[in-house]
């Protein structure tokens, strides 16, 4: 399921719906765990897409790449972040990783 780098993920969407007071716990940690600190915005974007590749994830592959490329990431920098996804998760992460260069 694609989306544009600001649109909430769906399952916050579904969240919302069900467990308002939930959604917004998880949306605040969210928003704080991804803002800037010691580690800038592109590059926990970068880790959380190894994650997603890791971990099989494709859709938000897909998602977090758009979201790498919008934060200023080359195409470079992402396919060192899905060798590093092959490291961690073998081959099902490198082909899941592969989606980010879709469309």
């Amino acid at each position: 399921m694609a989306q544009k780098p600001s649109q909430k993920p769906w399952y916050m969407e579904a969240l919302e719906k069900r467990d308002p007071e939930f959604a917004q716990m998880l949306g605040s940690l969210m928003a704080k765990v991804n803002s800037p600190g010691a580690l800038d915005a592109k590059t926990k974007t970068l880790i959380t897409l190894a994650l997603d590749a890791a971990g099989y994830h494709r859709d938000g592959v897909v998602a977090l790449a758009k979201r790498a490329r919008a934060q200023g990431a080359s195409d470079a920098e992402i396919w060192e972040t899905i060798r590093l996804a092959y490291v961690v998760g073998g081959f099902p992460g490198l082909t899941t990783g592969l989606a980010a260069f879709e469309g």
